[in-house]
């Protein structure tokens, strides 16, 4: 049972699904989408990176709002010297 859970959980998961182009369930990903998701993910890899802080910052705000509460979240920031959820965080993953 775990190794079947090593398959579907975690951002590790995904990208060895896409790697294979075979989706979670064991479908075969549409050729149209590996395309369009390597051609974005191209001019990612190409984009000027500010620092790892703020990429840290971002990650844990989009991906915390998926699992903490607002107050949680922000405190938990705040606690790690991070800035506090901007006001367009706020309005965009928690609808306030």
């Amino acid at each position: 049972m775990a190794s079947e859970n090593q398959k579907t959980t975690g951002a590790d998961a995904v990208d060895a699904a896409i790697a294979q182009g075979i989706d979670l369930d064991g479908s075969p990903i549409p050729p149209a989408k590996l395309e369009l998701y390597h051609q974005v993910m191209g001019l990612e890899a190409d984009r000027q990176r500010s620092g790892v802080s703020n990429t840290m910052r971002s990650r844990i705000v989009r991906i915390g709002a998926k699992h903490l509460p607002q107050d949680k979240l922000n405190q938990m920031l705040l606690d790690a010297d991070f800035a506090p959820l901007k006001e367009k965080e706020l309005r965009f993953y928690y609808g306030g």
